[in-house]
């Protein structure tokens, strides 16, 4: 998807609780090793007593504030989520316009694992361009990895979930208001949809959600597609290819070479080193201007949040001066990868 400046983020906002747990509790409870905890690269993570779609709301709000959008204004909510929204039957998207009072535009959800908030932006933009009617797009995620369904630092190798809720608003360039926030240059995405099986693994398809034990288990079909596959060698040679191939599409859309020196950011999924290792990090090396950001700390991984967690921290850097791009990499299971290029206005 080419922006080609059309469209920009006025606001990006994350909303995170203020509880915490820490790595070192969880060591010290038997629940990780140290090992373990080393890989995660963490002290802590954010743990909500409030609901994933309240968080997100909570973000929304921020959102507004912080612009000079009316609730009025939005004519379309995308709301992006990972794991349980609250209720097993009901549309997560409705409630959270109806609560940001934004009522009557059009509210929709999308699932997509990790990926969901960047596909989300990718439905706004979409509409947006397609349609002239909406002229804002409020886009949201929110997570909340709890028991007794999900256990956020052992369910999955090489990640710890963090809760909270994430907020963009989107809307066209508009020469009558204030120019701020973030010109969106390039949304791309990048699938291989043969490793769908690796959150599968060699389960059948069950009647209900939590069949299997009451609680999300992400090791076990991993476990068995790697037994199945003779390992992860095959994956993480196409996942290579994948983050390259979607890194240089969107900065091709956005008019940019990669080794352009006013790329001031890359901003990376927030995963363990392992992760990041394996997949992310040697595609980026020698490839690409830019500092490169790990904002995990205090975090850990967001679910559909990352992106937008991401856009937030470099939207109030500081160091990212007007006419300067940031370059926000994301990715979710099945597989698809997702590369944003934004501009500081």
């Amino acid at each position: 998807m080419k922006g080609a400046g059309l469209l920009v983020l006025e606001a990006v906002t994350t909303w995170l609780p203020e509880e915490r747990e820490t790595a070192s509790a969880m060591v010290a409870e038997g629940r990780i090793t140290a090992e373990e905890s080393r890989d995660l690269g963490l002290t802590a993570v954010p743990v909500s007593g409030t609901s994933a779609p309240d968080m997100a709301v909570l973000a929304a709000e921020r959102a507004l504030d912080a612009s000079t959008c009316d609730p009025g204004d939005i004519g379309l909510v995308v709301h992006g989520w990972l794991y349980h929204q609250g209720h097993d039957f009901w549309s997560p998207a409705h409630y959270i316009a109806a609560r940001v009072g934004a009522g009557s535009a059009l509210p929709l959800g999308v699932q997509q694992m990790s990926n969901a908030g960047a596909a989300a932006l990718g439905v706004a933009v979409d509409k947006l361009i397609a349609d002239a009617r909406p002229q804002v797009a409020l886009v949201t995620t929110a997570d909340r990895f709890c028991p007794p369904g999900f256990d956020r630092w052992a369910a999955d190798y090489g990640v710890v979930y963090g809760d909270a809720g994430t907020a963009a608003l989107l809307r066209r360039v508009d020469t009558g208001r204030p120019r701020s926030g973030l010109v969106l240059k390039s949304l791309a995405f990048v699938t291989d949809a043969q490793y769908e099986s690796m959150y599968r693994g060699r389960d059948d398809f069950s009647p209900a959600p939590l069949w299997r034990g009451g609680r999300v288990d992400v090791k076990r079909p991993k476990k068995a597609y790697l037994e199945e596959h003779g390992g992860i060698t095959a994956f993480t040679e196409s996942a290579r290819a994948c983050v390259r191939a979607v890194l240089l599409k969107a900065l091709a859309e956005a008019d940019l070479e990669p080794g352009d020196g006013r790329i001031r950011y890359v901003a990376l999924p927030r995963l363990s080193d392992s992760v990041l290792d394996m997949m992310y990090l040697p595609v980026l090396e020698g490839l690409v201007a830019g500092k490169t950001l790990r904002e995990r700390e205090g975090s850990g991984h967001l679910g559909a949040g990352d992106m937008f967690a991401n856009m937030a921290h470099v939207s109030a850097s500081p160091e990212l001066e007007s006419g300067e791009f940031a370059v926000l990499i994301g990715g979710g299971g099945g597989f698809t990868w997702s590369c944003a290029v934004v501009q500081a206005v």
